[in-house]
């Protein structure tokens, strides 16, 4: 699978894509352990805040990856690890010991990094990237 990462294209520009070609948690999410599968679904839905920051880039600039180790205990460690085109790879991580409430503290944590760093590389925020310089 081609990381989102290696793929050119621009990156972060609010292109006009159809919907059915727009990221969501749905179409990005893998389960990589400590989650059965038939919780994939109330994970997505769960999630569904995360969708509006991710529909600003097409279905294949972005992955997701959950991965749960020792599931239950009280040393539980969530991580969700975000790879979107044109961005450094994002990775939240909770060791809440609720499942629940470690998956709604990875969804903010990763809806706060994808704010912050969509907001670096605008070129208002950004003075390299900018045409002209502000006064």
């Amino acid at each position: 699978m081609t990381r989102p990462e290696e793929i050119t294209s621009d990156e972060n520009a609010p292109d006009e894509h159809p919907p059915e070609a727009t990221a969501t948690v749905e179409r990005s999410l893998r389960i990589a352990g400590g989650v059965d599968p038939s919780e994939r679904d109330g994970i997505v839905d769960h999630w569904s805040a995360l969708d509006h920051r991710l529909r600003s880039f097409r279905a294949e600039q972005v992955e997701l990856q959950l991965t749960v180790k020792e599931r239950d205990t009280p040393s539980q460690r969530a991580t969700l690890e975000a790879w979107i085109a044109g961005f450094p790879r994002l990775v939240a991580t909770s060791t809440r010991p609720q499942f629940d409430a470690a998956m709604t503290e990875l969804r903010d944590d990763l809806i706060r990094q994808i704010s912050d760093t969509k907001q670096r590389t605008e070129p208002r925020n950004n003075k390299h990237r900018r045409d002209t310089t502000r006064r």
